[in-house]
C-alpha cells in the first residue's frame, strides 16, 4: 500500500462511534507534547472497535479520524490496524458469521457447516444482501463444536457466539440480527472435590450477592488483613506455578514486582486465550465473573499497584459483558475502588479487548497490545517484572493461575500443596474436546491418569477407540493410545516428552487421519506468525509447504530428504525464533512424525 494522507472524512455515524469511544474532542484541536499524545496510545484498540462495530469495517475516513483523535500519524494506527485479524480495512458486510475450522471443530463438522453457508450465502469473504461469512481459526468454543462468531454492526451491534451451530441457526441469526440464548455451561463430572469450578453452573454470575453467598469476596478480606508480604508468602507455601504453560512459580513472580522500586505497578490478566483446543478461561470468565475481578485485585494489593488489566480476547463476547457489569457492582458495593472495603485500599479493574491475534497470548506481545502498538514479542531481558506495561513493573497472569489464588487464601498455603503432588500442587482444569462422549471443562488434582480423564469425559464417541489425543494445545504434542497411563503432572509430562500446556486434551478417534489436522495446524502457525523474526516467518511457511507436498504425494527429492529438511527446520526454528510462537510451531508435528506412519516411506532401490 502506498503511504499517502489519509484525507477522508468520516461518516457521521463513525465519528459519533468514535468519539463515544474516546470523549468528546477538545474545541479547537490543541497539539499535545510527546509525552502526552504517548499516553492517548492505548486507547486506540478500542476506537478500532468502535467504527467497526458501527459500521462494518475501518474506512480510511474512520481510521484517519482516529489518528488525528490520537494525535499519531495514519501510518501508524494503519499498522496497528492491519495487524488484528477481526478488523477489516476493506469494505465488508454489516453482518458476519466468523466460522471456526481449527482442529476441535474440525473434528465436530466444521467442514460441513462451512460448506452449507457457501452454498448459501457464496464463498467465505463476499457478501449476499450484506451477509457474509468467513472461516475463522479457533473461537474457543471447542466443547460446543463447530463454533460461529456472529457479529453484526448498527447503531445497537450485536457480537455473540454460537456453540454447536447449525446453518439454519447462523443463517437466521444473520438475518434477523437476533441470536438464541446461550445455554448455561455444564459440568460434567461430580461437584465434590470441585475448587475452581464450585461456582459454575451453581452461582448467578451476573450477581455480586450470589457470588457473596458461595464465599465470594472472602479471600479479598483476608488478603487485606494479613498485608501483602502475607499474602505472597501464602503463595509461596502454595508452590503455585503458572496455569498458562510455562509453569512459573506464581509467588516469585509477585515478590520480584513488589521489589521494584518504579512506581506505579500493575497487573495484568492474561485473559487471551486461544490456543486451539483451549476454553478454560472462557468457563471462569463467563460463568464466574466476580472470581476473576477478586483475584486480580488481590495481586494488585499484593504487589503494590492500583490497577490491574484485564486482556481479554475479543472473541469472547458473553465474558466482556458479564465482566465489565461485574465490575460496575463491585464499584458500587465498595470491593473496588479508593476505599476498597473500607481499609484505606485503592484497587481499580478494567477490561482491555484483542482484537484476534494468537501470539497476543505471548506476554510482552500482550503488553505492546494493551499499549495500543502491534502485538510483537519484546526482546527479553526486560521481564515485565521489572519493565511492563508502559514500561513499568507489571505482575500478569492467566485467568486460571490467578482464580487459584483465591482457593489458597481461603485455605491456607499448606493444605493448598497436599493436593496434586509434590511439584505440580493444586487441581488443574482440563479442556475435553475432539471424538470425546462429553466435551467440556474438567477439574482434576494434578498426577491424574490421561486415562481416568478420559474416562471421566464418557470415553471416545461412538464406541471408537482412541486413536491420538493432542495435548497442551497447537503448541503441545501428540500422544499415541498406548500411553493413556500418562500422569497429567508437570514433571511426568516433562519426562514423557510432552507438555500440559494450557490444558487441552483433544481426542481423535483410531478412524481419523493425522495429516488434515497437521495441515491445519500448519496453516494457523502461518497466519498467526507476527512476521518479526525470520526463523518463525519463514519457517512456518516452509512447513505447510512440505505438509501440502505430503498431501499431494510428490516430495522435492525423497521422502528421506523431506524428513531430514523438516527435522532442520524445527530445530532452527526452535532455537532461533524470538518467541514460543515459533519455538513451539513444529512441536505437534514432531510428535505425530515420532509416534505416528505421517511420512511416506521412499521406495526401496530395484
Amino acid at each position: 500500500m502506498d503511504l499517502r494522507p489519509l484525507r477522508d472524512a468520516p461518516s457521521p455515524e463513525e465519528r459519533d462511534a468514535i468519539d463515544a469511544a474516546l470523549g468528546a474532542p477538545a474545541a479547537p484541536p490543541t497539539p499535545l507534547a510527546l509525552g502526552a499524545a504517548e499516553a492517548l496510545r492505548p486507547q486506540l484498540l478500542s476506537a478500532l472497535h468502535a467504527a467497526q462495530s458501527r459500521v462494518g469495517w475501518v474506512s480510511r475516513g474512520a481510521l484517519g479520524y482516529i489518528a488525528e483523535r490520537l494525535h499519531m500519524p495514519p501510518a501508524e494506527a494503519y499498522g496497528v490496524a492491519s495487524f488484528y485479524a477481526l478488523f477489516s480495512l476493506t469494505p465488508r458486510a454489516e453482518r458476519v458469521a466468523h466460522v471456526c475450522d481449527d482442529v476441535a471443530c474440525k473434528a465436530r463438522g466444521a467442514d460441513a457447516l462451512a460448506a452449507a453457508l457457501e452454498a448459501a450465502l457464496g464463498p467465505a469473504g463476499e457478501s449476499t444482501q450484506g451477509i457474509g461469512w468467513h472461516r475463522s481459526p479457533c473461537l474457543g468454543l471447542c466443547d460446543r463444536a463447530p463454533g460461529v462468531l456472529v457479529q453484526c454492526a448498527g447503531a445497537t451491534p450485536l457480537e455473540a457466539a454460537l456453540g454447536e451451530a447449525r446453518p439454519d441457526v447462523v443463517l437466521e441469526a444473520l438475518r434477523r440480527r437476533e441470536v438464541p440464548a446461550e445455554p448455561p455451561t455444564v459440568i460434567h463430572q461430580p461437584r465434590e472435590g470441585l475448587r475452581l469450578l464450585q461456582r459454575v453452573g451453581v452461582a448467578d454470575p451476573t450477581q455480586l450477592d450470589a457470588y457473596r453467598a458461595h464465599g465470594g469476596f472472602l479471600a479479598l478480606r483476608r488478603a487485606l488483613t494479613l498485608g501483602p508480604a502475607a499474602v505472597v508468602r501464602e503463595l509461596s507455601d502454595s508452590k503455585l506455578a503458572g496455569r498458562g504453560g510455562a509453569a512459573f512459580p506464581t509467588a516469585r513472580k509477585w515478590q520480584a514486582v513488589a521489589a521494584q522500586p518504579a512506581r506505579p505497578h500493575y497487573v495484568v490478566c492474561n485473559a487471551d486465550e486461544s490456543e486451539p483446543g483451549t476454553f478454560k478461561d472462557r468457563v471462569l470468565l463467563e460463568d464466574d465473573p466476580f472470581a476473576v475481578i477478586e483475584a486480580v485485585a488481590i495481586a494488585a494489593f499484593a504487589v503494590g499497584a492500583e490497577e490491574g488489566i484485564v486482556y481479554l480476547r475479543a472473541e469472547y463476547p458473553r465474558a466482556y459483558t458479564r465482566l465489565t457489569e461485574a465490575i460496575a457492582q463491585c464499584e458500587a458495593r465498595g470491593y473496588l475502588g479508593d476505599n476498597v472495603l473500607g481499609r484505606g485500599v485503592r484497587l481499580r479493574v478494567r477490561v482491555a479487548r484483542g482484537a484476534g491475534a494468537y501470539i497476543c497470548g505471548e506476554e510482552t506481545a500482550l503488553l505492546n497490545s494493551l499499549e495500543g502498538k502491534r502485538g510483537e514479542p519484546r526482546s527479553k531481558p526486560p521481564f515485565p517484572v521489572e519493565v511492563g506495561y508502559l514500561g513499568k513493573p507489571t505482575a500478569m497472569n492467566n485467568v486460571e493461575t490467578l482464580v487459584a489464588v483465591l482457593e489458597i487464601l481461603r485455605e491456607g498455603g499448606e493444605a493448598f500443596a497436599r493436593r496434586g503432588t509434590p511439584q505440580s500442587t493444586g487441581t488443574k482444569l482440563f479442556c475435553l474436546s475432539g471424538h470425546i462422549a462429553r466435551p467440556g471443562v474438567y477439574e482434576v488434582p494434578f498426577g491424574t491418569k490421561l486415562s481416568a480423564l478420559v474416562a471421566l469425559a464418557g470415553g471416545v464417541t461412538a464406541g471408537r477407540r482412541v486413536g491420538a489425543v493432542l495435548l497442551g494445545g497447537a503448541a503441545g504434542v501428540f500422544i499415541g493410545p498406548d500411553e493413556l497411563d500418562l500422569a497429567l503432572s508437570l514433571e511426568d509430562a516433562r519426562a514423557a516428552g510432552a507438555t500440559l500446556g494450557s490444558g487441552v486434551v483433544m481426542v481423535l478417534d483410531d478412524t481419523t487421519p493425522l495429516l488434515p489436522y497437521l495441515r491445519r495446524m500448519a496453516a494457523f502457525f502461518r497466519d498467526e506468525s507476527c512476521g518479526q523474526c525470520v526463523p518463525c516467518r519463514v519457517g512456518t511457511v516452509r512447513v505447510e509447504e512440505l505438509l501440502s507436498r505430503v498431501a499431494r504425494k510428490k516430495p522435492l527429492d525423497s521422502w528421506a530428504a523431506e524428513t531430514e529438511r523438516l527435522e532442520a527446520l524445527a530445530q532452527t526454528m526452535c532455537d532461533a525464533s524470538i518467541c514460543g510462537l515459533g519455538q513451539t510451531a513444529t512441536s505437534a508435528l514432531s510428535s505425530a512424525l515420532a509416534r505416528f506412519e505421517i511420512l511416506p516411506k521412499d521406495e526401496p532401490s530395484p
